[in-house]
């Protein structure tokens, strides 16, 4: 079956960095968009960023732009999240997320099919 797995986050102070990291077994990785939420405590989950197959389209959500970048390598079956700049309020757990059907992305939730267990991410002032 599909498998996602995170790693990659820890406690930073602001301006740090961090990068997350998503290993995705289970599928042919290349034929799949890719993409990030966040979930903060009382918090609806919210898009974060995504990557289409190729890795030649990205999209972020405003909040985020500028300072993130998603990225994959389809060699390692990996999709990252570099996360520079960061502020108390990227403090969340961090989900990587994959589509049910092949060559497609979105930006919604409700898109997304197959989820990773989180990792989370804590930015202290």
């Amino acid at each position: 079956q599909v498998q996602l797995v995170e790693s990659g986050g820890g406690s930073v102070q602001a301006g740090g960095s961090l990068r997350l990291s998503c290993v995705v077994s289970g599928r042919t990785f290349s034929s799949y968009g890719m993409g990030w939420f966040r979930q903060a405590p009382g918090k609806e989950r919210e898009f974060v960023a995504a990557i289409d197959w190729s890795g030649g389209s990205t999209y972020s959500s405003d909040s985020v732009k500028g300072r993130f970048t998603i990225s994959r390598d389809n060699a390692k079956n990996t999709v990252y999240l570099q996360m520079n700049s960061l502020k108390p309020e990227d403090t969340a757990v961090y989900y990587c997320a994959a589509p049910l059907g092949m060559w497609y992305v979105g930006t919604r939730r409700s898109e997304y099919y197959y989820w990773g267990q989180g990792t989370q991410v804590t930015v202290s002032s």
